[in-house]
């Protein structure tokens, strides 16, 4: 079974495109917006999960902890 992993480097757009499953944790978290309707295809072509976080003012590390109970191995951002 193919590891998965959050890289946080990533685009939402690319990161959702590669794991359907992260769509759905993302919107857990509360990014609803993604589920609509050409918002992955527009702001999420630039947007990161780190930079979304700080924009809507949730907690990095809850996002995080929310992903490996649902067995992703989370890459740390490169600073």
């Amino acid at each position: 079974m193919k590891d998965k992993i959050l890289d946080l480097n990533k685009t939402v757009y690319e990161l959702c495109s590669g794991d359907s499953g992260i769509t759905k944790l993302l919107e857990a978290v509360g990014f609803r917006d993604i589920t609509k309707p050409g918002m992955l295809a527009t702001a999420g072509r630039f947007m990161t999960i780190p930079k979304g976080a700080k924009m809507k003012n949730f907690n990095l590390e809850t996002i995080k902890q929310t992903f490996a109970e649902h067995g992703y191995k989370i890459k740390e951002e490169s600073t």
